[in-house]
């Protein structure tokens, strides 16, 4: 790709994300991002379409970033897992916090579950357990979310690795006793 291309990109999003840090994704227009970015809005619609498609392009990369993460965890138990995905969220906490806390950010909680959800099917055949009961999938996921939530949102204690410790923990009690 064109080295034009990828800076226009970068600077748009960098933009991007740090009005995220400062305003609500409700509130940031292109305008914003154009004139944090120092860009023209033309040079912002020949990359994306609106706000949205942005959000969409960034999300995607993160699902991408997070898919690489559970490769590399792959072999590791439930909970040390649980730990490294909780790190990550930790680094990323301010970029986390903006997409949970608002409310037209639906996508990105739509696309986060599925993914947890295909990871959960994925360690649970790893495990040995065969194929995944969808309610248990399910349920592990919207408890894993909601707590990821509460977590970046600063509504529950704990240091991390004590919060992703007790998910984990209750993630394998969930599943053996799905599978006892």
């Amino acid at each position: 790709m064109d080295r034009r291309i990828v800076r226009s990109q970068k600077l748009i999003q960098e933009a991007f994300l740090a009005l995220l840090t400062e305003k609500e994704f409700d509130e940031i227009t292109v305008k914003d991002v154009t004139d944090r970015a120092d860009i023209s809005r033309k040079t912002f619609y020949l990359h994306y379409v609106d706000k949205y498609d942005l959000l969409d392009v960034i999300i995607n990369k993160l699902i991408e970033e997070l898919d690489q993460i559970c490769e590399q965890k792959k072999e590791k138990g439930m909970i040390e897992g649980t730990v490294i995905w909780f790190r990550y969220f930790e680094n990323n906490k301010a970029f986390f916090a903006a997409l949970f806390h608002s409310d037209s950010t639906v996508s990105f909680r739509k696309l986060l579950l599925n993914f947890m959800e295909e990871q959960l099917r994925k360690k649970m055949a790893s495990m040995g357990e065969g194929q995944a009961d969808e309610i248990v999938v399910h349920f592990l996921g919207m408890a894993v979310l909601g707590v990821m939530e509460s977590y970046v949102l600063d509504r529950i204690e704990g240091t991390t690795e004590e919060i992703a410790k007790k998910v984990g923990n209750l993630m394998e009690r969930t599943i053996a006793l799905e599978y006892s």
